[in-house]
């Protein structure tokens, strides 16, 4: 007999891990909000990541400054 668990906690999306990212960075965010679609903006001063979200569609832009 064989058992095999599996855990429970959800992996992080590309875009939780961003916000995150920025978030630690000391990001400016700016988050807009129409219907269904989302925008969020977050920038430092050498990162720029903008995401938008259109019902189940996610688009994802990075910037950097080098």
């Amino acid at each position: 007999m064989t058992v095999a668990f599996t855990s429970c906690r959800e992996e992080k999306t590309q875009k939780e891990e961003l916000i995150e990212e920025m978030q630690n960075e000391g990001a400016e965010i700016d988050v807009k909000t129409d219907g269904d679609e989302t925008k969020i903006k977050m920038e430092t001063e050498d990162k720029k990541v903008k995401i938008k979200e259109d019902g189940e569609e996610t688009k994802i832009k990075v910037k950097t400054d080098d």
